[in-house]
């Protein structure tokens, strides 16, 4: 005779546990991913398209192709990106940056330096947003359960973005103690 753990307890209360509750909070969970992974697909295309604006101006050869190595390397992130998007139902058409974005408000700075055509305010503006990506990117991470599929991309995107900074910020302090 099997006996079931209800009619062993009756005095317990099973909580039921609803399918669509479940299906409610993983849509929840995913609307989330989506919204963060797009937040920072728009900070790799801002500074996808900063680095160009660089390039374009600079006269510096070195420069130029340390610039067009960075931009190339955000529109991969972008694509990474995209991907995990893609894996959690969602789309990104987006090339550009995010319009009204803080971060777009930083590389904004750059096109202003890039009017003056001095190389040191490109390097300085170029680290500022190189510094809102990273605190972009930190703000991200430190949610480890909702991004747990796709953590080490983030990772391995910040620190590149990491690396990035301190060439250009090697580039800025040589280029200011010539």
């Amino acid at each position: 005779m099997l006996v079931t753990l209800r009619e062993m307890l009756p005095e317990m209360k099973m909580p039921m546990i609803r399918s669509d509750n479940i299906k409610d909070k993983i849509m929840e969970s995913n609307k989330d991913i989506i919204s963060d992974l797009k937040g920072l697909i728009n900070i790799v295309n801002d500074g996808k398209e900063g680095y160009e604006s660089a390039a374009e101006t600079t006269a510096s050869g070195e420069l130029k192709a340390v610039f067009l190595k960075y931009s190339a390397q955000r529109a991969g992130y972008a694509a990474e990106l995209k991907a995990h998007i893609k894996q959690h139902g969602g789309e990104s058409e987006n090339q550009e940056g995010g319009v009204l974005g803080a971060l777009h408000r930083t590389w904004i700075d750059i096109k202003q330096a890039l009017t003056s055509k001095e190389d040191s305010a490109i390097l300085g503006a170029i680290e500022t947003g190189e510094k809102a990506a990273i605190e972009k990117y930190d703000a991200a991470l430190e949610d480890e359960t909702l991004h747990a599929d796709h953590i080490a991309l983030l990772q391995k995107q910040r620190t590149g973005i990491l690396e990035a900074l301190r060439e250009i910020e090697t580039y800025h302090y040589r280029l200011k103690n010539q």
